[in-house]
């Protein structure tokens, strides 16, 4: 039986959702007369409730018609509030609020970097740092909104992450050798996770040089969404041939995979050259 992960309760898309909970049953409307309002269906109504979909505008707008000012609530504003937080860029924003928090099964490949899920702070804010025209608070920014999302590993029933990495991500100097050690170490750490995998894959997988990419395993039998990497944008879609073709790289990159027990022993022996 799956689980429903934990939300936080002070997030704007819970207070969200509570709020159209709490308005729809004073008005004594059924879920299904709010989805024939917002145009939407009853289980996209549910979700909203429940706080395991983000709302659209539309959704924020018919919402204040529906239920009108009187109600002391803004839709609207509330809105405004989940697609303002800081550190995550625009596009990211529905895989961060929407997808994570509900996925059963995380799979990543990143042939140049230790994928975000894993990396410590520091590792975080010197590739963040290097970025064209970063400024500090906009670095600090994108290293607590990392972190943030690195909080799904510490629920009562965290999904499943299975992690690929090229093994030259292994001996990539990223801020010098004390950052690499703190984050090798931080490897070996979560690789003693039960719900966490990770595998270091051969430098000579050529089907992985394409780019990054995750993906995500949701419930109720929804399909699977992918994010895949891109300088400006990262494209985020459940287009099914899309996701069958990220899904089927995946598996040629995973036949290059060193076991679990190799990768780790890898892990260590090059932690112990950054000194």
């Amino acid at each position: 039986m799956h689980v429903v992960p934990s939300l936080d309760p002070e997030s704007p898309r819970v207070r969200f959702g509570a709020e159209m909970r709490r308005l729809r049953e004073a008005a004594e409307l059924s879920q299904a007369a709010v989805a024939s309002r917002l145009g939407c269906t009853q289980t996209q109504v549910s979700r909203l409730e429940k706080a395991t979909r983000t709302p659209s505008r539309s959704d924020a707008e018919r919402l204040d018609l529906l239920f009108g000012a009187s109600a002391g609530v803004s839709f609207t504003r509330l809105y405004q509030r989940i697609i303002a937080q800081p550190g995550s860029p625009a596009w990211f924003r529905d895989w961060a609020e929407e997808i994570e928090p509900t996925l059963l099964v995380l799979r990543s490949w990143d042939p140049l970097l230790i994928p975000g899920l894993l990396q410590t702070e520091a590792y975080a804010r010197h590739i963040f740092s290097m970025e064209p025209r970063a400024t500090p608070d906009e670095v600090e920014q994108r290293v607590e909104a990392r972190m943030r999302r690195q909080r799904m590993l510490g629920r009562d029933h965290p999904p499943l992450i299975s992690v690929l990495f090229d093994e030259n991500v292994l001996h990539r100097r990223v801020g010098g050798p004390e950052v690499m050690r703190e984050q090798l170490n931080r490897l070996l750490e979560v690789a003693a996770h039960p719900s966490v995998f990770i595998q270091v894959v051969d430098a000579d997988c050529l089907p992985g040089l394409a780019g990054a990419f995750m993906i995500a395993e949701l419930p109720d039998g929804q399909p699977d969404v992918i994010s895949s990497d891109a300088p400006a944008q990262a494209q985020i879609t459940a287009d099914i041939e899309i996701v069958t073709s990220i899904w089927e790289r995946y598996e040629a990159i995973r036949l290059w995979a060193y076991p679990e027990r190799v990768s780790r022993e890898m892990i260590e022996k090059a932690r112990d050259t950054w000194i």
